[in-house]
């Protein structure tokens, strides 16, 4: 019952409050543009920083978790040449790239390791019926579908027998699938690459990335590769591992010139280097952690037994893609939050903006607060009224402002290419603090309002 009598007392209080903001439409919408464009920026700056947050993590999907890649590096692999103290170059060192034994030696001997694939990518056309279609053929073991949370749409991947006996076996993206199998299901069917029949086992199932994924993490899309056993790849399409008799003949002209005189040096150098394509056997290896706090040690083992296999020639790099990721988000939640600050520096603006207005709406009703009070309003009711109107100004600010701001998210993901979410959580506290700006800022005024003294205010 109590209740209900403070409901009846002070429900009059936000109708008048109420009735003031209708009667004075401009002035309360100029009151309310800071709360609007300030709610607006923290809502569109809440949504980059949750898009930034889901793209770093479908990134790590895309990279795999707790995953170490090795790369070759633009370091020519072969003789190294140093400066002796007689000034004459000689060879002292010899690397013979990245390797399938690399790939071995990196599972059998490291504890932390659960899984490693090699990988060997190369540019093919795939033939079937006349039709040629380009594609990026790529060898790899049966691990690399789960390395990297690949997941099959259709059929199986290859099994140990398959991967051990190089097999022409194949997994094929969606775009091959579309390209040669649009009316009929591929598995079972075969598809020509080279001179080589490829039976087709599996479909991979299409997923999106990020251009930028791509870009720094050196992954791409799996919609137009055909995956191979590593060891078919090597032994049906190319090992580049394998002696080139070109190659043995240039180093040989070489080392004679050597013999001869100190410009054979130079042709020694140049004859030992090959195209970046032919440097090494493997284009990278992906190797899983059993957890993500040996990582760093990991990579550290691995880098130093590479080092010792390759004669200390640093001819590979050693990247942990998910602490670069996480690296990344933790630079953009420092980013995000410098954003939100300066964002909501509006909001305080605008509040002052409020208590101003409400300031000046005091001087200039000064008669109608104390002719309330003459005919029994207390200083409760005068307090209501006046916080009750700065707090629906800036609560009707506040759910234009979230309009604006989802409009404004979702232009900067059209015009700029940024991904952005509008979380219900950014909703929910722009407009708690609209609500707690009309409030916090419309006191003052309020008691203010309150204060004056109902003769004195008559007087004006």
């Amino acid at each position: 019952m109590h209740f209900k009598n403070l409901f009846t007392r002070y429900f009059h209080d936000v109708v008048i409050a109420v009735e003031a903001i209708l009667a004075n439409k401009m002035k309360s919408l100029l009151t309310a543009l800071g709360i609007m464009f300030g709610v607006a920026a923290v809502i569109s700056m809440l949504a980059i920083g949750k898009g930034a947050q889901q793209e770093v993590l479908e990134q790590i999907k895309l990279v795999g978790v707790n995953n170490i890649i090795v790369t070759p590096s633009d370091l020519a692999v072969g003789a190294e040449e140093t400066q002796m103290s007689s000034g004459v170059s000689s060879v002292k060192r010899f690397s013979p790239g990245l390797t399938l034994l690399d790939a071995e030696a990196i599972s059998a001997t490291i504890p932390s390791v659960t899984k490693v694939s090699p990988v060997i990518s190369l540019n093919y056309h795939a033939v079937l019926q006349g039709k040629s279609y380009p594609v990026v053929l790529e060898g790899v073991s049966y691990n690399y579908f789960e390395l990297l949370n690949i997941r099959l749409d259709h059929g199986a991947i290859f099994n140990d027998e398959q991967s051990e006996g190089g097999f022409p076996v194949c997994v094929i993206g969606d775009n091959i699938r579309n390209r040669f199998f649009n009316t009929q299901n591929p598995i079972g069917q075969y598809i020509k690459c080279g001179q080589t029949w490829l039976k087709v086992i599996g479909m991979v199932e299409r997923r999106d990335f990020t251009a930028s994924a791509s870009d720094e993490m050196g992954i791409s899309s799996t919609d137009n590769k055909i995956f191979v056993p590593v060891k078919t790849m090597l032994l049906r399409f190319k090992d580049r591992a394998r002696v080139n008799p070109e190659v043995l003949e240039g180093i040989a002209k070489g080392g004679a010139a050597y013999g001869a005189s100190s410009a054979g040096t130079e042709t020694l150098a140049s004859s030992t280097e090959t195209k970046s394509e032919d440097k090494h056997q493997l284009d990278k290896i992906i190797v899983q952690v059993d957890e993500t706090e040996y990582l760093s040690a990991s990579a550290d083992i691995v880098k130093r037994m590479l080092l010792r296999r390759h004669s200390e020639i640093y001819d590979f790099e050693v990247t942990v893609p998910e602490l670069l990721l996480k690296q990344q988000q933790k630079t953009n939640d420092i980013f995000n939050i410098v954003l939100g600050a300066i964002a909501s520096i509006s909001l305080i603006v605008g509040g002052i903006g409020i208590m101003n207005i409400m300031l000046a709406s005091v001087w200039e009703r000064i008669r109608e607060i104390g002719t309330r009070q003459a005919i029994g309003a207390s200083r409760k009711d005068i307090v209501v009224q006046f916080l009750s109107e700065s707090t629906l100004i800036s609560v009707a600010g506040g759910m234009i402002g979230i309009v604006l701001g989802v409009v404004l998210a979702q232009l900067i993901q059209a015009m700029a290419d940024i991904k952005t979410i509008v979380s219900l959580f950014s909703i929910v506290v722009a407009f708690g603090v609209s609500a707690s700006v009309g409030i916090v800022f419309g006191y003052i005024p309020a008691k203010r309002a309150a204060e004056q003294d109902p003769v004195e205010s008559l007087r004006h």
